[in-house]
């Protein structure tokens, strides 16, 4: 093939370090919108972005130019610098250092886009620790739960 094509849907979830700097109902809007920038300064294509007031759930297309561990970093850094400029509130604001990444195939894109609109009621049901260890056994993700929570 003489051209490089691809079409990786991802379902990025982070969540932040400090409990005590919680994103704002107020301030979400123009973080996502902020993070859907970073996203297509990188290549990628922000599909949807929602959360709560501790972590972020994106699922967008990514670029075939870059790794996915560049992909977060790139959103983290640049968020959390950004965040900092707009209160004094998120003086100490910061991401944890770890994240996890999920394929989503083409024929549950609407499902996630879903999951991900609900996020605020979905959550009134499930912790963000539930929530992501369903996903990491879902997806058959060894991992060491000592180590998940730290940072």
């Amino acid at each position: 093939m003489s051209q490089s094509l691809s079409k990786l849907y991802i379902h990025l979830i982070f969540h932040i370090k400090n409990p005590q700097v919680p994103i704002r109902q107020e301030e979400k809007k123009v973080l996502y919108a902020y993070i859907g920038t970073i996203l297509k300064d990188n290549g990628s294509i922000p599909i949807l972005i929602n959360g709560t007031n501790d972590h972020v759930h994106i699922l967008c297309v990514m670029s075939k130019n870059s790794s996915l561990a560049s992909l977060v970093e790139e959103i983290k850094r640049h968020s959390s610098r950004w965040i900092k400029t707009i209160d004094p509130h998120y003086k100490q604001f910061a991401w944890q250092g770890g994240y996890a990444g999920f394929s989503v195939s083409q024929s549950i894109h609407d499902k996630t886009k879903r999951y991900i609109a609900n996020q605020e009621e979905h959550h009134k049901k499930m912790s963000f620790r539930e929530e992501l260890l369903v996903f990491l056994k879902e997806y058959e993700i060894e991992f060491d739960e000592r180590y998940l929570w730290s940072d």
